[in-house]
């Protein structure tokens, strides 16, 4: 069992809670995930550590209100347990010493960009970020973030806060200033990654994507996480999630994003009329 030692709601549908888990925060690096179970013989879902701390023994999981277990894990408060949080699991990600790099994340993506951009952050790299989302509402961790990197820009789809639009506009702008990166970090959704890649392609600059299809097992057995990188095969959970942004196949892997919510979408309606 492992304990909430903070819980904060940091807006309508996302929450953060801090949780003792001593074997993962001993071993745990930016870029890598936990699976959890809220109780005993619940769903194992994948959520990213988005934050740890070795000397406390606790790691930091923030998760967006969208199912059954985030709902059940919802209902968890300061002081309660939750049954299993199994990792570190994936690839941490490679963080090297560079003059300067560009951060974008989009919604809940902010939390798994953050460790990378603090790690950076203590190897000397200059970091800038682009946060966008649907409003002001759903932008989180802007003072983590200031705390850490040089400058920070917005983009929000109803203008509520920094530009009105997305952040490849903020992007675009930035380019068209005179701002040089060496590297692009971008998480968030996949039309949004992609998005972004298609333009720093066009200019030549490295850009790594993290990438979360459907996982199940977190160790590569079942097969769920499949994605095409380039020619070869790759599982998220082991290989990843993070990738070089050039190779990634986003159209095969928003094809199969909504093959499973075809699928989810009719499941649920075998069950509210007595099929399965």
């Amino acid at each position: 069992m492992h304990k909430i030692i903070e819980k904060e709601i940091l807006n309508s549908v996302v929450e953060k809670i801090v949780v003792e888990a001593p074997f993962v925060a001993r071993k745990c690096e930016p870029g890598q995930f936990v699976i959890i179970r809220v109780e005993e013989d619940g769903e194992r879902i994948p959520l990213t550590i988005a934050d740890y701390n070795r000397e406390d023994k606790t790691v930091t999981l923030i998760y967006q209100v969208v199912g059954y277990t985030t709902k059940l894990l919802s209902e968890k408060n300061k002081g309660d347990f939750i049954s299993d949080v199994a990792g570190p699991l994936g690839k941490a990600t490679k963080l090297e010493k560079k003059n300067r790099v560009l951060g974008i994340a989009g919604g809940v993506g902010a939390a798994p960009l953050y460790p990378q951009i603090r790690k950076l952050n203590e190897l000397g790299v200059k970091t800038d970020i682009i946060i966008g989302g649907r409003s002001k509402e759903n932008i989180i961790l802007e003072d983590e973030f200031r705390k850490i990197s040089e400058n920070i820009y917005f983009a929000t789809n109803d203008g509520s806060e920094g530009t009105k639009g997305f952040v490849t506009d903020v992007l675009n702008e930035l380019i068209k200033n005179g701002e040089k990166y060496d590297e692009i970090i971008t998480i968030g959704p996949v039309i949004m990654m992609k998005a972004v890649v298609e333009i720093t392609k066009k200019l030549n600059i490295p850009t790594s994507v993290s990438l979360n299809p459907i996982m199940i097992d977190g160790t590569g057995m079942c097969g769920g996480c499949r994605v095409k990188i380039g020619e070869e095969t790759k599982f998220a959970c082991v290989d990843g999630p993070d990738f070089d942004g050039f190779l990634v196949d986003f159209d095969g892997l928003m094809r199969k994003q909504t093959m499973f919510k075809e699928e989810e979408q009719e499941k649920d309606h075998k069950c509210k009329i007595g099929l399965d």
